[in-house]
């Protein structure tokens, strides 16, 4: 089971994204807490050491290790379908993320931070109730990433 420790590093990655005065810094740490909800549904979805996945977390609460790096978006998309359209939505901002690691901190505007704290925020809450922190556990939960929801109108 996903521990309390995992849910509160990533709620204390979003207290650091909504307390950051640059926006820059902002949007790094909403990242990071969403990339933290990644952990979480990885713990309870992702195949374990025979290569099936339980439903369930492995035995030592983490998921199996193939050796070789994996893009964490592309296994969630595999291991929780249901979250697929959240993922392509966290994974179509890692160029931006990725820019503002290297220097870049003018590309993002307050805007756009605040919209990634709110997403992260929003992502966190449904993976709670999901994986059981409500007390539902691998439910089949299917909610649109507003940017998503936004575009399909």
């Amino acid at each position: 089971m996903a521990s309390n420790d995992d849910l509160q590093r990533a709620r204390s990655s979003l207290a650091e994204a909504e307390l950051a005065r640059r926006p820059s810094d902002r949007y790094l740490a909403a990242h990071l807490a969403a990339l933290r909800v990644v952990a979480i549904v990885l713990t309870y979805r992702a195949p374990t050491t025979t290569g099936r996945s339980t439903g369930g977390p492995r035995p030592t609460g983490r998921p199996r290790s193939t050796g070789r790096p994996r893009n964490a978006w592309r296994m969630l998309a595999e291991v929780a379908p249901e979250l697929a359209e959240w993922a392509a939505f966290f994974a179509a901002t890692e160029g931006k993320r990725d820019a503002i690691r290297a220097g870049a901190t003018s590309i993002v505007s307050a805007r756009e931070a605040d919209d990634m704290v709110r997403d992260a925020t929003a992502f966190l809450r449904l993976v709670e109730r999901a994986v059981g922190f409500s007390g539902v556990r691998d439910g089949a939960v299917r909610v649109v990433p507003p940017a998503m929801d936004a575009a399909s109108r």
